[in-house]
C-alpha cells in the first residue's frame, strides 16, 4: 500500500518506490511532519525534539509544558496564530476582524485513485492497474468556524507525492483568506541550496544556485501570470549535491498565475519551504458553507542528484499533466511566418512560404499575428476576432485548402486575452479591460488585458474564437498573452475585492481552454505569453507545448533551455530554426547547430525560406528526418544534462546533452562548441545512462566504444573549425 496508517503513535506513511514521506497527529492533535527522503522501515517520530525555548510560545493546552512549541516543531500546513513566527500556509480574517486560527487533526480518509480539483488542472492518474492512492486528512480550528482537508496524491512509480488544500467555511460569518500556500516542507536539520530559475522576457529560466541561510528568501510574481522573471519551479538541494549525487527536493507549481515560494532557515538551523498563491495580491472572501481549493503542488525526492530529480518531472508532466492527442504522438514540423513576414503579408505570400516549406518536408503552417481585424500592427484590432478576408485575399478556408492541398497542415495564432483600445471591442465595451476607476489604464505593447475573471467576457472571446476555428481545417492554435496585469479591478460590482480577481481571472482562463480541449479534441494548442512567461505545469494541462522563449538565437536558447530541463521534459519546449543575423542578439550561427539546438524541443523553423542558400535547404531535409528518426529516443528518452553551470570544467568550451533510451539501448549526444581558439586542449564529455559492460557502436563512424569508458572517462569532443560547430553522435549498444 503507497499510504498507511498507524493509529496508536498517529503516523501517517506514504511510500513511493524511492522515497518515504511521514507526518503525524501527535497527542495535541497537531500535525507534524517528520520525515521526507530516501526509503524508511520504521517510525521516524523519534525526530522530534521537546525543549523550553526562549520566546518560543507554547499552545495554551499544553499546559505547563514549555517545552512544546510550534515555534519549533516540523509541521505540515503551519498556521498563523498558533506561535509559529516563521513562513506559513494559511492566514484567515474572521468575521470580528481577528486574525489567526488552530488547526487539529479531526480524521482521515484513505482511498484507491487520485483525488481532482474542480477548475483547477492537477496530475491525473491514467493507469488502469496503477497503485496510485488518496489521502484526505481533514483539520479543523479549535474554535470552530473553519476546516482545512489536507489531499495528498501518492504515486509510487513517478516517485511523485502531490499536495492540495481545500479551506471550508464552517461558521456563520464571511471570514477572508488572506494567504494560501499549498505545500510546506520542513527539515529539522542539514544545510541545503534554493536552486530556482530566474530571468527576463526572451531570457528566461536562468539557473541559480544559492545558500539557504538565516532568514527567508521568497521568490514569486505579482504580474498576473507565473512569469518570465520567477519559475513555480525550485529544488532544495543538500550542500554538495550535483547531477548524480546527494539529496535533492523539487516542488512545481501547478498554476499559471501569481504565486510565492518562500525558503527559510530559521533560528534553530531548521529550513523550510512554503509554496502557493501569493500572499500581498490575494484576498478570497468564503461565505459559510463555501470551500476554497488551492492550486497543486507536486513533490518529488532524489537520492541520486539533480538529473533522477528531473526524471521524475519529466515523466511526471509527460504522460500525467498533458493530455490529448498529440500527448504521445509526433507533433507536426511546422514553419511559423512572424520573423519571415511579421504584419506585412498577404495571402499569396503565405502561400508561397507554404509551397517552400511543403517542398524540404515541414509539415504545418502557423499563420502568426495580423490575420484579423484592422491588425496592421501591434497597435490595434486585439478582441477583434474576425478575419480580415481583404489582407488574405478571400476566406479563410480557401488559403486553408490551399496549404492542405500541399500536403501541409495548418495553424492560426491568436491572443485572446488582450484587447486593443483601437478595436470594435473596447469601443463597445471599455467596461471589459482592466482599469483602475477614475484613472487611466497602464499600457503595455500597447494593449489592455481583458478581465477573465467575468463570465460574460470569456463567453464573447470563445465563441469569437470557435466561429475563426469552425471556419476551416484549423490543427493548430498558438495561444499568445504579451504583457503583465496591472490595474487589477473588475467594473464587474460583484463585490470581490482585487484580491480575489486575479485567481478568478486564472479560473476563467483555465475554463475557456478547457472548454476549447473538449470541443476540437484534436487541436494542438501550444501555450506562450511573450515566449515563456507563462511556462508552467498548470498550462501544460490545456497545452503539451510551450513556446520556450521569444528568443530564438541558438547560443541564448542553450542557456534558456538548460534551465527549462531541470523541471520540464523536451516534449514541452517549443523550440524553432531562426534566421540569421538572429533577429533579437544579432548572433549568427550554422544551420546545423540552430537545428540541433531546436530539436531539443518540439521542432520547427521560424525564417524566409526563399532566403537559405541550396546547402541549407538540404541541411533543412537532413534535419526533419533527423527529428522524425530520432523523435522517440528525444520524446521519451531521459534527458542528462552534460555541462552547464554544474559541470564548469567544460562549460567554457561546450554545451553538451543527451538522450538515453531507458533500457541503455542506443543514445543521442549533441554538443556546441562555445569557444573556438587556435591550438586548445581537448574536451571530454562524460555520458550517462549507458551500460557500463555494453559496447556502444557510433552509427555515422562505427567505431565502438567501451560504456564504461564512455562514462568515466568521456567521450573527446570535436575540435570546431567554425565558430559555434556542432555535432549529434548516436550511439547504439552492440
Amino acid at each position: 500500500m503507497a499510504i498507511q496508517f498507524d493509529g496508536t503513535t498517529g503516523i501517517f506513511s506514504l511510500e513511493t518506490n524511492g522515497s518515504t514521506y511521514q507526518m503525524q497527529a501527535d497527542r495535541h492533535g497537531c500535525l507534524l511532519h517528520l520525515y521526507y527522503g530516501a526509503p524508511i522501515n520504521g517510525p521516524a517520530d523519534y525526530l522530534l525534539t521537546f525543549y523550553d525555548r526562549g520566546f518560543s510560545g507554547n499552545p495554551y493546552d499544553a499546559g505547563t509544558d514549555r517545552t512544546y512549541s510550534l515555534d519549533a516543531l516540523p509541521q505540515e500546513f503551519p498556521v498563523w496564530g498558533t506561535g509559529d513566527y516563521r513562513s506559513t500556509c494559511l492566514t484567515v480574517t474572521h468575521p470580528d476582524g481577528s486574525c489567526g486560527c488552530d488547526l487539529r487533526y479531526k480524521g482521515h480518509s484513505i482511498r484507491s485513485g487520485k483525488y481532482h480539483l474542480p477548475g483547477l488542472p492537477a496530475v491525473y492518474d491514467n493507469a488502469a492497474a496503477s497503485a496510485t492512492q488518496t489521502l484526505e486528512i481533514e483539520l479543523e480550528d479549535i474554535c470552530g468556524g473553519l476546516s482545512v482537508t489536507l489531499l495528498y496524491g501518492v504515486f509510487p512509480e513517478l516517485d511523485v507525492i502531490t499536495r492540495s488544500a481545500v479551506v471550508k467555511n464552517t461558521g456563520a460569518g464571511d471570514i477572508f483568506l488572506e494567504a494560501v500556500q499549498s505545500a510546506c516542507l520542513d527539515f529539522v536539520g542539514g544545510a541545503y541550496d534554493l536552486i530556482q530559475f530566474y530571468g527576463r522576457h526572451a531570457m528566461e529560466r536562468n539557473y541559480q544556485r544559492t545558500p539557504i541561510l538565516h532568514g527567508a528568501t521568497v521568490i514569486g510574481s505579482r504580474r498576473g501570470t507565473s512569469s518570465h522573471q520567477y519559475n513555480p519551479f525550485v529544488i532544495a538541494a543538500e550542500r554538495g549535491a550535483n547531477e548524480d549525487h546527494g539529496d535533492c527536493y523539487g516542488m512545481s507549481f501547478v498554476y499559471s498565475g501569481n504565486f510565492t515560494c518562500t525558503a527559510e532557515r530559521d533560528q534553530y538551523d531548521q529550513t523550510r519551504l512554503t509554496m502557493g498563491l501569493s500572499g500581498g495580491q490575494f484576498s478570497w472572501p468564503l461565505a459559510p458553507g463555501e470551500c476554497f481549493t488551492a492550486p497543486e503542488v507536486i513533490l518529488s525526492y532524489s537520492s541520486s542528484g539533480l538529473a533522477a530529480l528531473s526524471h521524475n518531472y519529466h515523466r511526471t508532466l509527460r504522460r500525467h499533466v498533458c493530455r490529448g492527442k498529440y500527448r504521445d504522438i509526433p507533433r507536426p514540423v511546422l514553419i511559423n511566418n512572424w520573423e519571415a513576414t511579421y504584419f506585412d503579408f498577404t495571402g499569396d505570400k503565405i502561400l508561397e512560404i507554404a509551397r517552400r516549406a511543403s517542398g524540404l518536408g515541414v509539415e504545418m503552417l502557423v499563420l502568426d499575428d495580423g490575420w484579423f481585424g484592422k491588425r496592421d500592427n501591434d497597435s490595434k484590432g486585439l478582441g477583434d476576432w474576425l478575419v480580415n478576408e481583404e489582407k488574405l485575399g478571400g476566406p479563410l478556408s480557401n488559403l486553408v485548402e490551399n496549404i492542405n492541398g500541399l500536403g501541409m497542415k495548418f495553424g492560426i495564432w491568436a491572443e485572446p486575452e488582450m484587447v486593443s483600445e483601437d478595436s470594435d471591442l473596447y469601443r463597445a465595451h471599455p467596461d471589459w479591460a482592466f482599469a483602475l476607476p477614475g484613472r487611466k489604464p497602464v499600457r503595455s505593447r500597447h494593449q489592455l488585458v481583458l478581465d477573465f475573471s467575468r463570465p460574460q467576457v470569456v463567453n464573447h472571446i470563445y465563441d469569437q474564437l470557435c466561429r475563426v476555428l469552425d471556419s476551416a481545417n484549423i490543427e493548430y492554435l498558438k495561444w499568445d498573452m504579451n504583457r503583465s496585469i496591472c490595474d487589477v479591478w473588475s467594473a464587474a460590482g460583484d463585490g470581490y475585492g482585487c484580491g480575489a480577481v486575479l485567481h478568478r481571472y486564472v479560473l476563467g482562463l483555465y475554463e475557456f481552454l478547457e472548454r476549447l480541449n473538449r470541443r476540437y479534441p484534436d487541436l494542438l494548442i501550444e501555450g506562450c505569453s511573450g515566449g515563456g512567461g507563462r511556462f508552467d505545469a498548470g498550462m501544460l494541462y490545456y497545452a503539451p507545448q510551450i513556446w520556450c522563449s521569444d528568443n530564438t538565437d541558438a547560443v541564448d536558447r542553450l542557456a534558456i533551455q538548460y534551465g527549462t530541463s531541470f523541471g520540464y521534459p523536451v516534449s514541452a519546449v517549443g523550440s524553432h530554426v531562426s534566421a540569421v543575423p538572429n533577429h533579437q542578439t544579432g548572433r549568427s550561427t550554422p544551420m546545423k547547430t540552430r537545428g540541433v539546438t531546436a530539436m531539443a524541443g518540439s521542432f520547427g523553423y521560424e525564417l524566409d525560406l526563399s532566403k537559405i542558400t541550396v546547402e541549407e535547404q538540404a541541411c533543412v531535409r537532413e534535419q526533419i528526418a533527423d527529428f522524425h528518426k530520432f523523435w522517440p529516443l528525444i520524446h521519451d528518452g531521459d534527458y542528462y544534462r552534460l555541462s552547464g553551470p554544474s559541470r564548469p570544467d567544460c562549460q567554457k568550451a561546450v554545451a553538451a546533452w543527451e538522450f538515453a533510451a531507458p533500457d541503455k539501448s542506443e543514445v543521442l549526444v549533441n554538443l556546441v562548441a562555445l569557444e573556438c581558439h587556435g591550438n586548445p586542449p581537448d574536451r571530454y564529455v562524460k555520458l550517462k545512462g549507458l551500460e557500463r559492460a555494453a559496447l556502444y557502436r557510433d552509427e555515422s563512424s562505427g567505431r565502438i566504444y567501451p560504456g564504461g569508458a564512455l562514462m568515466t572517462a568521456g567521450l573527446p569532443a570535436p575540435r570546431p573549425t567554425i565558430e559555434y560547430e556542432s555535432w549529434q553522435i548516436h550511439l547504439r549498444r552492440v
